[in-house]
């Protein structure tokens, strides 16, 4: 199983990114996907998340400006960031699990960086 994330960079505030998580062994169809922020010091925390019947949530600081997506033909999961603020800066992971079952997949990180 692997989950290959990509599509971080540097940005500038006001900017966008779309941040891609292609997975090889898992379907996201059937999985929760999730994607998370890592700051140095700091906990990873969870930005945004979709679950296999497609409901979305979102950390209130992403609210409106983020969208996380999904396209199954293509086992991938996407992460729409619009008016990137510099404190959205940090490693993004994408995260694969299964409800009722033990399998929880990490991708390897992309960064973001986004200057003021």
């Amino acid at each position: 199983v692997q989950l290959q994330a990509s599509g971080g960079g540097l940005v500038q505030a006001g900017g966008s990114l779309r941040l891609s998580c292609t997975a090889s062994g898992i379907t996201f169809s059937i999985n929760v996907a999730q994607w998370y922020r890592q700051t140095p010091g700091k906990e990873r925390e969870l930005v945004a998340g979709m679950s296999a019947h497609g409901a979305t949530h979102y950390d209130d600081s992403v609210k409106g400006r983020f969208t996380i997506s999904r396209d199954n033909a293509k086992n991938t999961v996407y992460l729409q960031m619009n008016s990137l603020k510099p404190e959205d800066t940090g490693v993004y992971y994408c995260r694969s699990w299964t409800s009722g079952l033990p399998d929880d997949y990490w991708g390897q990180g992309t960064q973001v960086t986004v200057s003021s």
